[in-house]
């Protein structure tokens, strides 16, 4: 999972014409937070290219207000000509596997 600076973040986001991603929001010292990561990195395990990056909210604050992000670990889901998706309540890796595997249909 690639981690993204705001710059590089925003750059994404505006090109979502190039597909659907979405981004996991986190802070280093939440534990919640890497709970959350462990869960991706199974998901990415089986599915490489699964199109997730991870970006340190700390760093974050254009996106963080714009985005209105209330809470971390935040995973927010981005397709072209939709509503964010924000996530921020990750119960299981089955759960997060069937809500992010139709962005490697989009």
């Amino acid at each position: 999972m690639q981690d993204l600076t705001q710059q590089a973040l925003l750059n994404r986001v505006n090109n979502l014409d190039d597909g659907a991603f979405a981004v996991f929001l986190y802070t280093p010292f939440c534990g919640t937070c890497k709970i959350t990561e462990r869960m991706l990195e199974i998901i990415m395990t089986m599915q490489p290219a699964l199109p997730l990056v991870k970006s340190n909210i700390n760093f974050l604050p254009q996106i963080s207000r714009e985005w209105q992000i209330t809470s971390v670990p935040c995973i927010v889901i981005l397709e072209a000509g939709k509503e964010k998706e924000m996530m921020y309540r990750m119960q299981s890796v089955d759960e997060l596997y069937r809500r992010l595997l139709p962005l490697l249909k989009a």
